[in-house]
């Protein structure tokens, strides 16, 4: 299998509304990342079966439309985990794998049942 990959990085508020961790307890006020986004999507053959630049402007087009704030200048998550970030984009374009990680550091990968990492 082929998949081309694009990284995007967005600037982005969160928070985890639920956290029942007291020693983290924090996170339940929103917070800014600069989430490292990987998008992997499955082609059929080695000559740009997609364009990988206009895949990644579909991709942080979608974001822009969905989740700018233009009055924070940043991506609002509101109460979305890296998880849920990943599943939605993974599902939004049809992707092998979406990977999600905050900071460049922690994160989650979301993918299909047969994607190896």
């Amino acid at each position: 299998m082929t998949c081309i990959v694009v990284n995007i990085r967005v600037p982005g508020v969160h928070r985890w509304l639920q956290c029942p961790i007291e020693e983290v307890g924090y996170l339940k006020s929103y917070h800014r990342h600069m989430f490292h986004i990987k998008c992997y999507l499955k082609v059929s053959h080695a000559d740009r079966d997609v364009e990988i630049i206009m895949f990644k402007k579909r991709v942080k087009d979608y974001l822009r439309e969905e989740y700018f704030d233009t009055e924070r200048d940043v991506c609002f998550f509101d109460d979305m985990s890296c998880e849920m970030i990943a599943k939605e984009l993974y599902s939004q374009f049809g992707l092998e794998a979406c990977e999600v990680l905050e900071d460049g550091e922690n994160g989650a990968v979301y993918s299909g049942l047969d994607w190896k990492f």
